[in-house]
């Protein structure tokens, strides 16, 4: 709890903790800070690289002090809740918002169960993510996702556009991100999943880079499409407009 005039700056609601990447955020990315109608305030939580998160869950809990210390600073700098950049983060989601006395949002899979119950128990919900094959159960389980709700999960490492530019180590060198190869690469995947999965309801983009396509899914399948800054949005209009004392 801080006292009025505690904190160096005001206005910041919300704050992102993004991973020590190197590559371009277009507008829609979390990353960047156009992408919202609001000021956000941002902490790289370094040595945080995407080959790190994007894989096995015990990798991201092994940096859990990291990003323990980078919440409570942004906690202590003023914002009134906490989002990551990185949807496989939500293995770290109950240990996160038990750090800081604030909301937390880790990932946009946090909305599967809500979209689960809008959409109805006879339809299921499409995931697209980086990496397939390393989204987990465990992943899934700190989103609070359970077995009762029907997902099919498609990837886009099978996107050069995209894991050439994004998912590479940073010791490697990567290729510039080219946003209309990656949204194409997108639509086809997505199609591909809608036409596999006739009963897919709505579609939910784990991956925060994913975000700035999303109204171009929309249009292409017709369905609801949801990712992270649509759940930052959720949780920014259910704050109080008045200064926390």
């Amino acid at each position: 709890m801080h006292l009025p005039g505690s904190h160096p700056t005001y206005g910041q609601d919300i704050g992102i903790l993004v991973l020590d990447t190197s590559f371009q955020r277009i507008p829609g990315d979390i990353g960047n800070a156009h992408s919202f109608n609001y000021p956000v305030k941002y902490k790289v939580v370094k040595s945080a690289t995407t080959d790190q998160i994007v894989t096995k869950g015990s990798k991201a809990r092994a940096l859990l002090p990291l990003f323990i210390k980078a919440a409570q600073e942004l906690e202590r700098e003023g914002v009134r809740a906490i989002v990551t950049s990185c949807g496989f983060l939500a293995v770290i989601q109950e240990e996160l918002a038990a750090a800081v006395s604030i909301p937390v949002a880790t990932s946009s899979l946090l909305l599967i169960p809500m979209v689960s119950n809008i959409i109805g128990p006879s339809k299921s919900i499409g995931i697209i993510t980086a990496d397939a094959g390393s989204l987990s159960q465990e992943h899934l389980n700190g989103a609070g996702i359970d077995d009762k709700i029907p997902l099919h999960i498609k990837g886009m490492e099978t996107s050069k556009a995209f894991s050439e530019s994004i998912l590479k180590p940073p010791t490697l060198p990567t290729r510039p991100l080219d946003p209309i190869a990656i949204e194409k690469d997108l639509r086809a995947l997505s199609k591909e999943l809608q036409h596999a999965h006739p009963d897919i309801g709505a579609i939910v983009l784990e991956c925060t880079n994913l975000q700035p396509y999303a109204k171009a899914l929309r249009t292409s399948l017709n369905i609801p499409v949801f990712g992270i800054i649509d759940l930052v949005n959720l949780i920014q209009s259910g704050l109080s407009t008045k200064e926390t004392s």
